[in-house]
């Protein structure tokens, strides 16, 4: 290990070794050390820098003088260390505390009143930490505190949070509930256009809460690159701040009947025929649905700009409540132009300056246009949720496009030169590079989380619960260097406590639940953080399941969102049947040996499961899987978790994955529509029974389990 790298990495939050999950030591590599820290912006290019880079650090880390954030858990009182020049350290301490409603508070302290609580000398200066205590309470919210000491100034952003997030029990009967799941993309219906929309999705709530259900959950509804560059995954969106407009109906458009060249073309034979074919396929044909519904949307949008439409109160009001969506347009408008990513264009355009010659005012149009249809679909959508007592599950991604508007407006908060990604398991034995760029934590602080912020409170405007991605990430993010192999990547912390602060004061600002993904490998610190804070934890049987434990299946805890599975494993039936492991064996993630073992452990696990539901009488002599799968439904609907999540395509036993992690092409992912129509499966018996029974269970009495 080269000389005082520890140090270094140490003061940049970079751990030198973790814990696999076999609980081996792994230390990191120097090289990748070196290559993470340049990321977060350490002044270092050989080895050799290490010792001025680390001397570097530790004046900046006096000079700065405070922390730029703070915590004011319950609204305080709030305290943090004030680091100053010797010389300067008996002085008086001008202080001005800006409240978030606009009140002011100011006041001068004398610094010798407050207690020294250590002292350091760099570079022949010396230096006193003094303890800083912001007595009283705080209002709930985010506030400004300026300290001026001599010629110095200091500034902090005060977090004064709730010790919890939200949990709608006076909502819930018993505080408990449950709900449906279904990817919107895969949400067949009749009417749409070859992927499922915002009014298949009302529809969707309307049934699921007329049959007692408080939940309708998708993956992420955000802006996606359909055209160049083209990844409809949800998970790698265009942007975090901004929606699709893929999932627009663009027939319920009000503006329609008023602009003649829509109304003709959304008439036209032709369009017909289209939708037909691609309400026939069985896979999401992305580019020509988005080929279709713009060509309408451009034809609205032409006339809304045309008659002043943008003078409007409505819209006028939009633009002041998303100030941000001007400059998406324009840079959805520019990228459109130039073909070709952002990092390829003139300094100017990449450093985020955008002229009105740079882009198509049309296509910009285009842009602001389509945001504010979806808004408003998605604001009516949620509102009628909340009337019929429901709430829609959205789920925020841990990640964006490398090419997206976020990085290319934000590119201080993220580390271009790695990627997000996770160590070595069973199943990717080298590790996982999932490709795009982690956000650099000490620039988050910096920013004063004003990108994390905005993040959440555009998914909380409709989101009565919110599932944060690899919800680890709040706490540390194994990142890959650019150029190395996954498993050569190393853990970054993050200033926990800060993140779930503005997670605790957003969510019971908006009334929403927050739930955290908490699978795989996750330390007991994190899931004790979640629960201290009542985030919700995930658990999901197919996880779940340990043959060699007492009990095999382990009681749902409270605070948790119970399932039998997620979006990237094999629904219930595949599970069941193995399928999955025929999936791993026909992509190369098993050799024939593997896939040998993996299906002895999987009939060990199909064993264990049917023990144990007979134990708990929930399984009778029936070892069919539709037994199995009402058995453990009924068993999590008898459960205390706060949140049972079906996946509809469980019900009429799917086999196939909706995504393969590991796979590209090989599999069809975020494309595979539903077996069913909306039409069809809202008329099924046998989904209807089990819904039935499922609501009966959340809402018996603890004797009538067993009854």
């Amino acid at each position: 290990m080269i000389p005082q790298l520890p140090a270094l990495a140490r003061r940049y939050g970079v751990q030198t070794t973790y814990y696999d999950i076999a609980g081996q030591r792994r230390q990191a590599r120097p090289e990748a050390l070196l290559a993470i820290l340049r990321s977060l912006g350490a002044p270092i290019e050989r080895p050799e820098d290490v010792p001025a880079a680390l001397r570097q650090h530790r004046i900046a880390h006096w000079e700065r003088g405070v922390e730029p954030v703070a915590v004011a858990w319950g609204g305080g009182p709030v305290q943090f260390k004030l680091r100053l020049p010797a010389s300067r350290a008996d002085g008086t301490l001008r202080c001005r505390l800006a409240l978030e409603t606009g009140e002011v508070r100011s006041w001068n302290a004398d610094l010798r009143l407050f207690p020294t609580i250590g002292t350091g000398e760099v570079e022949g200066r010396r230096y006193i930490a003094k303890r800083f205590r912001l007595a009283g309470q705080l209002p709930l919210g985010y506030h400004r505190l300026t300290l001026n000491a001599g010629r110095q100034a200091f500034e902090i952003l005060i977090i004064a949070a709730p010790e919890s997030a939200y949990t709608p029990d006076d909502e819930w009967p018993g505080g408990k509930a449950w709900g449906v799941f279904l990817p919107l993309y895969a949400l067949r219906s009749r009417r749409n256009w070859g992927i499922g929309d915002l009014t298949d999705l009302d529809a969707l709530v309307t049934w699921t809460a007329g049959l007692g259900g408080r939940v309708v959950g998708t993956l992420p509804l955000l802006a996606a690159f359909l055209d160049e560059p083209f990844e409809p995954s949800p998970y790698c969106p265009a942007s975090r701040l901004f929606w699709n407009e893929l999932y627009i109906d663009v027939l319920r458009i009000p503006d329609l009947e008023s602009c003649p060249g829509a109304f003709e073309r959304a008439r036209s034979a032709s369009l017909r025929a289209a939708i037909a074919r691609l309400n026939r396929a069985p896979l999401v044909d992305y580019r020509e649905v988005a080929r279709l519904k713009r060509q309408i949307l451009e034809e609205l949008a032409r006339c809304f700009f045309a008659r002043g439409g943008d003078e409007s109160p409505e819209y006028r009001r939009f633009l002041e409540r998303h100030p941000q969506v001007q400059d998406y347009a324009r840079f959805r408008a520019a990228l459109e132009r130039r073909h070709e990513p952002w990092g390829r264009w003139p300094d100017s355009l990449q450093h985020g300056v955008l002229a009105d010659g740079d882009y198509d005012p049309e296509v910009r149009n285009y842009h602001l246009y389509a945001q504010w249809i979806v808004h408003e679909q998605l604001r009516a959508l949620a509102g009628k949720a909340r009337q019929t007592g429901a709430r829609l599950y959205l789920d925020l991604p841990l990640g964006v496009h490398p090419d997206s508007y976020d990085v290319w407006r934000e590119r201080e908060l993220f580390a271009r030169d790695a990627s997000a990604g996770a160590p070595p398991d069973p199943f990717f034995t080298r590790g996982q590079n999932w490709g795009f760029p982690p956000l650099n934590p000490r620039a988050l602080r910096e920013q004063r989380y004003r990108y994390t912020i905005a993040c959440l409170r555009s998914h909380l405007q409709y989101a009565g619960i919110l599932r944060l991605d690899h919800v680890m990430s709040l706490h540390r993010l194994f990142w890959v260097p650019r150029g190395f192999d996954p498993i050569d990547g190393v853990y970054v912390r993050y200033p926990a406590d800060e993140l779930y602060a503005i997670l605790c004061l957003e969510s019971q600002r908006h009334r929403a639940l927050i739930v955290g993904e908490d699978l795989g490998t996750v330390s007991r610190a994190v899931r004790s953080t979640m629960e201290r804070r009542r985030i919700q934890r995930m658990h999901v049987v197919q996880f779940e399941i340990a043959p060699d434990a007492d009990p095999p299946l382990p009681p749902v805890p409270e605070t948790a969102v119970a399932a039998l599975n997620t979006h990237d494993m094999a629904p219930f039936a595949g599970f069941w049947q193995g399928a999955d492991i025929r999936d791993r064996l026909q992509f190369g993630h098993l050799d024939d040996a593997g896939a040998r073992i993996a299906a002895m452990q999987r009939q060990t696990l199909r064993e264990t499961l049917v023990a144990f539901l007979r134990r708990t009488g929930a399984l009778g002599d029936a070892e069919t899987p539709d037994a199995v799968l009402r058995a453990i439904l009924a068993h999590l609907a008898s459960s205390p978790g706060r949140l049972l999540l079906v996946n509809l395509e469980d019900l009429w036993l799917e086999t196939r994955s909706q995504n393969v992690p590991g796979t590209a092409h090989e599999h069809p992912n975020w494309r595979r529509k539903a077996r069913f129509a909306i039409e069809e499966f809202c008329n099924m018996p046998d989904v209807l029974a089990a819904l039935n029974q499922i609501q009966r269970l959340r809402h018996a009495s603890p004797s009538d389990h067993h009854a």
